[in-house]
């Protein structure tokens, strides 16, 4: 297909630092004054973002979007895949739901994707000087080649050249990359075009061996060793395995979050845990609520059900009802919302067997899990304190009864959320809200902790960071040059 220039990200495993070399590589073109889009055929994650266009995408490709200065789109991440249970998820295409398939019918369903997926790209591709696509997962997992949209088959299909990225602090990454090479056929390995060493720590020339015999192994040209990011953990996170970076600082206000199977758009939690007088703690099963706790946060879930059972098997309601007795306070977020009613009710088994559950009974609310999924784009006010809000819903269900009645939101003038009678219990199901200075210092302030945090200004900052960084460390030129379709020498593999 007539493209515009393009370079594909792949990794030589998951959680090896593409999203933000992706991200990284958005904002150093981006600075340069291309034109650049970020582009990812298939994500797997429940970290979504709604976009300008009335869908959702992965929270990674809304950042890589916000790093190329660009405003969202549902092509950006046309396949998302958002797990509901250990062997099945919610398929989304093109932002919309689309059907929700156990893991095994899902390799059949996927290679019926691909025309979608290639339709999204070339609208990607038709406003952009540059599109940087990233990869899931890796190419040498060979057993799910057939029909794949995520890797080799979607760069096949769309006729795009590919750098590999592998992760040195992991360690082996000389044979993750000859590995590759080794597994994968002729005709894919010519695809690849180069590679690039990441999160180096420490003298990054004492890796120059080991650059060139990767490439004697492969024949792929070495673009660079990236050093470990020091800054990575203030940008919003993408995946559940960077969740534990919230608890590294500490602070007076103490936040803590129980940590469910199921967690959603657990990025809400990144600005609080990047405030210096903020301590944001996430609870693992068997760890009781701390009793000098201030604020729990029930986040968004996948799965509001299950997660609510998970709940009550940790002992957490049982914890959080001693917190509220203590003058506690707790916030629930979309699912977290849902959990704190009298009841949810899901009559039509959305999220597995129809029936209705009883819920923490804090709020005097009931949901309903029924009727379209809401995703769209807010802006409003905190009812309280009158504090602009900006942020998203991605959620289904309706939610009524007498709290409602004292919201914690105006959106558009309309009433969202609720509070409880005695003000120590909210729910709403906006996400975002803390991303928004004024309504984040608002709700610090109520709590007796200033701030002085500049998110967005910090998370732009942080992004600039990154492009400098990566711009120093690998042939940025050379990879230009391959998305435009020029040639760069290698060593000859053997």
């Amino acid at each position: 297909m007539a493209q515009s220039p393009a370079i594909m990200v792949q990794g030589t495993g998951s959680n090896v630092g593409k999203s933000l070399v992706v991200a990284g590589l958005c904002r150093l073109f981006a600075n340069r004054g291309l034109a650049v889009r970020p582009f990812k055929p298939q994500n797997m994650s429940n970290n979504a973002a709604a976009t300008l266009d009335g869908g959702e995408i992965g929270r990674a490709q809304a950042l890589q979007a916000r790093a190329a200065r660009v405003e969202t789109s549902v092509h950006f991440n046309p396949v998302l895949l958002k797990p509901e249970t250990d062997i099945g998820a919610q398929v989304i295409v093109q932002g919309r739901r689309f059907a929700t398939s156990k893991a095994r019918a899902y390799q059949s369903l996927r290679s019926s994707l691909l025309p979608m997926v290639l339709e999204s790209f070339e609208r990607v591709s038709g406003a952009a000087d540059l599109v940087v696509v990233e990869g899931a997962g890796s190419p040498a997992e060979t057993n799910l080649r057939a029909g794949d949209i995520a890797n080799m088959g979607f760069a096949e299909a769309a006729d795009v050249p590919v750098v590999l990225v592998a992760d040195i602090d992991r360690g082996g990454v000389i044979a993750n990359l000859v590995g590759t090479h080794v597994v994968l056929p002729p005709r894919e390995r010519e695809r690849i075009k180069g590679f690039i060493i990441n999160r180096f720590r420490g003298d990054v020339s004492l890796f120059d061996e080991g650059m060139a015999e990767i490439a004697r192994r492969t024949g792929w040209a070495p673009l660079g060793v990236i050093p470990w990011f020091g800054r990575a953990g203030a940008l919003p996170a993408e995946d559940a395995l960077d969740l534990d970076r919230a608890a590294a600082r500490t602070g007076s206000l103490k936040i803590v979050v129980p940590r469910l199977p199921r967690i959603a758009n657990f990025d809400d939690l990144d600005p609080l845990a990047e405030e210096p007088d903020v301590s944001v703690r996430l609870l693992e099963s068997g760890e009781a609520v701390p009793g000098d706790t201030d604020v729990v946060i029930l986040t968004g879930s996948k799965s509001t059900i299950a997660d609510l059972a998970a709940l009550r098997a940790a002992g957490w309601d049982v914890d959080i009802a001693a917190h509220v007795r203590r003058g506690g306070r707790v916030v629930g977020l979309c699912g977290g919302y849902q959990m704190l009613g009298r009841t949810i009710a899901d009559p039509e088994g959305i999220e597995g067997t129809a029936g209705r559950v009883e819920g923490l009974g804090l709020l005097d609310i009931e949901t309903v899990l029924e009727g379209d999924k809401t995703t769209r784009v807010v802006r409003g006010a905190h009812a309280e304190s009158g504090a602009a809000v900006a942020g998203y819903e991605i959620h289904m269900g309706r939610t009524t009864g007498t709290d409602c009645a004292r919201p914690f939101l105006r959106i558009e003038g309309a009433p969202e959320g609720a509070v409880s009678a005695d003000g120590r219990v909210a729910g709403t199901y906006v996400h975002g809200l803390f991303t928004d200075d004024a309504f984040r210092a608002a709700f610090l302030r109520a709590h007796g902790t200033q701030s002085d945090l500049s998110y967005d200004a910090t998370v732009d900052a942080v992004l600039d960071g990154l492009a400098v960084h990566i711009e120093r460390a690998i042939d940025a030129d050379a990879l230009l040059a391959i998305a435009r379709g020029g040639q760069t020498s290698t060593a000859s593999a053997p």
